[in-house]
């Protein structure tokens, strides 16, 4: 009896396992996600935006992110390089786990964005760069930005803004810029000290304590009337509204474009963009949800 009760609790317990692994690959496939992504110089002389894609970040999240340099690259391609490897290294030091409510990714990611920012105190101290990332599980999605990059997400047909661009004419932030002890100056559109025309960033060490860059983080629970998100640099907002860019995204996937959708709309939203006028480098991710 005591053979037979030993050989059922270990089939009990494969099974368990098996339905654990099986429940993990569930998850692993639920939060993968179609994309394409494109990053142009436009009418630039430089480039100093960079994109960066890690499917399977940590195994079952997915890794999106934009960020969008002034005054060089430097600071754009060391977040490009560095930042999911350090978003990885806070969530082990701080608790791995499946499930993080608001206050564990807050504080993930705050911290994230600061380890960055002192990991560019080498860098040129008049060099920075907006930083938007999303984390995509199969369940939510994890936002987090620090400057005027965006994310936005199309859910049920309607565009809906996933992040708040840092400008310097936000009431709120200019409050807190001018509480720090700087002025925000209209020069060719308003800007942080007659300068810089975003208030928070990763790097820019000279306009500290004016620019900072912790970033505002959102969890949001996802939905089956989520379609895709559109993550970009303003090169792309600057001359494209967020009802445009979903309206334009959702007449590529309904051309039937099923493989290189993502990719299509994409390069449309670049395309659109330089069309429209914007004078700056434009980067765009379209993450397809459905």
């Amino acid at each position: 009896m005591q053979r037979i009760n030993t050989t059922l609790s270990s089939k009990i317990s494969s099974m368990e396992e098996q339905e654990e692994d099986e429940e993990e690959r569930y998850r692993k496939r639920a939060a993968s996600t179609s994309h394409g992504s494109i990053s142009v110089i436009g009418k630039r002389r430089m480039m100093e935006d960079a994109v960066k894609i890690v499917p399977g970040f940590m195994g079952s999240y997915d890794f999106f992110a934009v960020y969008d340099g002034h005054g060089g690259a430097t600071v754009a391609n060391a977040c490009r390089e560095r930042m999911h490897l350090v978003v990885a290294e806070q969530v082990m030091k701080e608790g791995a786990g499946q499930k993080r409510g608001l206050a564990d990714w807050l504080e993930v990611m705050c911290s994230s964005f600061m380890r960055m920012d002192r990991e560019v105190v080498g860098e040129d101290g008049t060099v920075g760069s907006t930083a938007v990332v999303v984390v995509v599980s199969s369940d939510h999605l994890l936002v987090a930005n620090c400057g005027d990059s965006r994310a936005v997400l199309c859910r049920g047909g309607v565009a809906f803004p996933l992040s708040k661009d840092h400008k310097p004419n936000r009431p709120d932030e200019r409050e807190r810029v001018e509480k720090a002890g700087g002025t925000v100056i209209s020069w060719n559109g308003d800007r942080v000290l007659g300068i810089l025309a975003t208030s928070r960033s990763i790097g820019d060490h000279y306009m500290k304590p004016y620019v900072v860059s912790e970033p505002e983080v959102k969890v949001y629970e996802r939905t089956e009337r989520d379609e895709f998100m559109v993550i970009a640099s303003d090169g792309l907002w600057d001359v494209i509204s967020n009802k445009l860019a979903c309206e334009v995204v959702r007449r590529i996937f309904k051309m039937g474009f099923v493989k290189s959708g993502a990719a299509e709309a994409a390069a449309l939203l670049a395309e659109l963009a330089m069309a429209r006028g914007s004078r700056d480098n434009i980067s765009v991710i379209v993450v397809r949800l459905k």
